[in-house]
């Protein structure tokens, strides 16, 4: 082997290193290129091993790197057993692989211009550097335990990266908010990693996976629980209902962040999750139907607060809560290959969705009320191109577009599917209703009407322009890797990914029924489409409140009111309980004992004046004391 795998994680973290240690004495160009050549190089190592291992290599399947024995055992019951620092490729981990290194290089390359006039240029690109390496260490991980450090590592460099701009307290209580949240789900998830280490004594993927064939009975409620606890931790990093609230309030930090959190990185997780797992979710039908269920609503439910969103970033946070959730029902379904398929295609167009939104708010002072722009076809014609491209694959407008094919795709999976049945196909296809509506009123509210805010006088440049090109080539193309059944049946992603993952419950090859599944899919979609154009453009309803007075309009822009939801039923009780143990005994002893301490150490300090002379003195009238004392003894 000319090059080891565990190259690919380390030229980020490698990049952070340096950036850690010398970046203080770096110029800003040193800093951008030291952090953006680092995943640059991960991108470029990345395409050696797909060429060497998935194209020059027909027969290749999958292998295994081991670094070292992490962690070695030598009780009697686990003797012999050791947790190995492992790297596994297969065709999974490749395209994730692929994902976080192509789609984060053009993320960096565009945060050099975006950054440019920011201070903790050394620091920003030091946590992205660290926050790829994390995602590659969690895709590449051989076992559990591997996996949940990357895990781990992603959530940390989220929590920095959201609260960069830490002087404004709303950003520094949105990092706090996404990391509190994301752990709820990471202890459910170290919970399901406790259940199968007692079970099998191993950690190792491949081993869990093959030994529970045989350990476990379908809907065993061992393998149930360990399910729900896998789904509990991909929820909490997916942003899925319940624990989704984090991802709108995460728009506080820089955009590139947000493209990356939302299209390379943090949110694929939990799909990966369980795609990678989905062997246990198939001997737990239960999990699995929940999974179906947390998806369906999930994409209604963001979809509908995403229509009536006023700052692009959180219309497009609620539209990543969508998509997320279409992947978890297409997971819920059975569907691995076309939960997949839509993650890739989601990468391209919501990274080039959310960078167009980074450069408006370049050209505008950081400013993403899109009741405060208008007519920026004319005034940003680039941005308005891409940005057509990037709604149009959100959309999933028909034939041209990357996201029909995949969304397509889902949709008739789901529909084939004995797992799912009718109802989760009907919200699918509601949901596609829902995205055109939104994508395009996001559209014609920006980029149409009349000017309102004059932009600033700096531009995008082509640092800026060249992610935003190269993404819209691929959201608008990529689709053709998976085209359905009757454009040709080219399926060369299902041959490529159906390696790695479960087979897919059903391939529906019914021609008739295709056609009535692309058929009802795309209208949908253009309905959506058309009354986005008839409200938004036509009517030109904008409302110059941010919000409408009405309460069920309202209660869809608080996100169905889940914050007001978590503050009656935690917060409140938290804080209340906190108040009460401030009168606790122990407690008030406790402060007794520091008190008297306080009390008898400024008594003793007062001796301490720095004064020679009331030394002096003391040591006279102790002598006196002391003579007396043996006089008259």
């Amino acid at each position: 082997m000319s090059m080891y795998l565990s190259v690919v994680p380390a030229l980020p973290f490698l990049g952070f290193i340096i950036l850690l240690l010398f970046g203080g004495k770096m110029n800003r160009t040193f800093v951008s290129l030291t952090g953006v050549g680092s995943i640059m190089l991960a991108c470029v190592a990345m395409i050696y091993f797909a060429v060497q291992y998935f194209w020059l290599t027909s027969d290749f399947h999958a292998f295994r790197e081991i670094e070292w024995t992490w962690i070695p055992f030598y009780s009697s019951k686990l003797e012999g057993t050791t947790i190995q620092l492992a790297f596994f490729l297969d065709s999974l981990s490749m395209l994730m692989m692929g994902i976080i290194t192509f789609v984060g290089s053009l993320i960096a390359l565009f945060s050099v211009k975006y950054m440019d006039h920011e201070d903790g240029i050394v620091r920003y690109f030091a946590v992205m550097n660290l926050f790829i390496a994390a995602m590659l260490i969690l895709v590449l991980a051989d076992n559990f335990l591997l996996l949940f450090l990357g895990w781990e590592g992603v959530g940390v460099c989220s929590f920095l990266l959201i609260g960069f701009w830490y002087e404004d307290q709303t950003t520094g209580k949105a990092a706090m908010k996404a990391f509190i949240t994301t752990r709820i789900g990471d202890v459910f998830l170290l919970f399901a990693l406790f259940l199968l280490f007692q079970e099998f004594g191993t950690l190792s993927f491949q081993e869990v996976f093959e030994m529970s064939k045989g350990h476990w009975m379908v809907g065993s409620p061992i393998v149930t629980i360990v399910c729900f606890c896998l789904l509990g931790g991909a929820v909490g990093k997916s942003a899925q209902i319940p624990l989704h609230t984090w991802l709108p309030d995460a728009m506080k930090g820089p955009t590139p962040v947000s493209a990356l959190i939302h299209a390379a990185t943090m949110v694929t997780a939990g799909v990966y999750l369980i795609a990678r797992t989905g062997s246990l979710f198939a001997l737990a039908p239960l999990a699995q139907n929940a999974v179906l269920i947390i998806g369906a609503a999930t994409l209604v439910i963001a979809g509908l607060s995403a229509v009536v969103q006023t700052d692009m970033k959180r219309v497009l946070a609620y539209s990543t809560i969508s998509q997320i959730g279409y992947m978890f029902l297409a997971l819920g379904a059975g569907a691995y290959t076309a939960a997949m398929f839509h993650l890739t295609i989601h990468a391209f167009f919501k990274a080039l969705l959310f960078l167009s939104a980074g450069a408006i708010g370049y050209s505008m002072h950081h400013n993403h009320d899109m009741l405060k722009m208008g007519n920026l076809k004319k005034r940003l014609p680039v941005v308005f191109w891409v940005f057509l491209a990037g709604s149009s694959c959100l959309a999933a407008l028909p034939l041209v577009t990357a996201g029909f094919y995949s969304k397509e795709f889902i949709l008739g999976q789901v529909f084939a599917s004995p797992i799912a049945g009718l109802w989760p196909w009907v919200i699918g296809v509601f949901g596609a209703f829902i995205t055109g509506l939104y994508s395009f009123r996001m559209l014609y509210i920006s980029f149409f009407g009349v000017k309102k805010v004059k932009l600033t006088s700096i531009r995008p440049d082509w640092k800026m322009y060249v992610p935003l090109c190269v993404l819209a080539t691929f959201a608008l193309v990529a689709g053709f890797v998976q085209t359905p059944v009757l454009l040709g049946d080219i399926s060369f992603f299902a041959d490529f990914v159906g390696e790695s993952v479960l087979p897919d419950v059903t391939i529906l090859e019914e021609t008739s029924t295709e056609w009535f599944l692309l058929i009802s899919a795309s209208l949908l979609s253009l309905s959506g489409i058309l009354l986005a154009y008839i409200l938004y453009f036509k009517k030109r309803i904008q409302n110059n409140n941010s919000v409408s007075a009405n309460p069920l309009h309202q209660f869809v822009f608080a996100g169905f009111g889940f914050d007001q939801l978590y503050g009656l039923i935690v917060v409140k009780p938290f804080l209340f309980i906190s108040k009460l143990c401030r009168r606790d005994l122990i407690q008030v002893l406790c402060r007794w004992i520091s008190d008297l301490v306080i009390l008898i150490a400024r008594i003793l300090t007062c001796g301490q004046t720095g004064h020679l002379r009331h030394y002096i003195f003391v040591l006279a009238c102790g002598a006196v004391v002391i003579t007396l004392i043996m006089v008259l003894s």
